[in-house]
């Protein structure tokens, strides 16, 4: 009799996945949980309610967290899209779009130290709009690499067909192209959040300590060993990415499927 493997190595495979998630969570959960105990000496609720505590201000580094990112994304992903008609239409399309791969070639702390000088001139170093602007720098060239291929000779013949029955350029705009881009705009607005969200290495240097975003925290916590709430912190910073990828999945790839 031939055994069925599949089932449990399914099975496996899900556990191992989730199991980073749930003992996140029940860390977050305890305290007072020192070697060689196999159960810590509490496990409740109170690691939680000292998150609205002001001396903590993990709400605060959530609420940042989530402002920056989505002014980010919106405003990338907008002029991500509507620069890179210009791009893929342009005659040297090869040599700008090789340039947008440029800001990837360093490593974020390295393209921070790097424009750390100008920040400082510009007065842009160490508040929330320069962080803003230096991670748009990086979800910019994104944004116009992933529209590229929405700009082929099937767009462009959908416009010049508004254009033969006498619509004009907003029309074609409005009513054809953002439907047919409208996939993928929400596709690249996640993504675009999600590199704003997880960003690190600009931000620390940017906002030299001063803009303190939820990821700042969760190193924070990690240099301080107070890991009870660097996994709580951990919990917060998983929650939104969680969200985008159910919506992700309802909304925009059950359509496109």
């Amino acid at each position: 009799m031939r055994v069925n493997w599949k089932p449990f190595v399914l099975t496996l495979v899900v556990l191992l996945t989730l199991f980073p998630f749930v003992y996140l969570v029940l860390l977050s959960l305890a305290s007072q949980w020192r070697f060689p105990a196999l159960l810590p000496g509490y496990f409740g609720l109170d690691n939680w309610r000292t998150i609205w505590a002001s001396e903590v201000g993990l709400v605060s580094s959530f609420l940042l967290s989530t402002l920056i990112s989505l002014s980010v994304a919106t405003v990338s992903t907008l002029s991500g899209f509507l620069i890179s008609r210009s791009v893929a239409y342009h005659p040297r399309k090869r040599l700008l779009t090789l340039f947008t791969y440029f800001p990837y070639l360093l490593a974020p702390v390295v393209l921070a130290a790097c424009l750390s000088y100008f920040f400082l001139k510009l007065g842009l170093f160490g508040n929330v709009t320069g962080v803003i602007v230096a991670q748009f720098m990086i979800t910019f060239p994104y944004s116009l690499i992933f529209f590229s291929s929405f700009w082929s000779e099937r767009t462009k013949s959908f416009e010049e067909l508004v254009f033969t029955l006498g619509g004009t350029r907003r029309q074609a705009f409005v009513k054809v192209l953002l439907p047919l881009a409208r996939g993928m705009l929400l596709i690249c607005f996640f993504q675009t959040f999600l590199i704003s969200w997880f960003e690190y290495g600009l931000t620390s240097i940017i906002g030299v300590g001063k803009v303190q975003t939820l990821t700042i925290k969760v190193f924070l916590f990690i240099k301080e060993a107070n890991f009870y709430y660097g996994a709580l912190s951990c919990c917060l910073l998983i929650f939104p990415p969680v969200v985008l990828l159910y919506l992700n999945k309802k909304y925009v790839f059950n359509k496109l499927v």
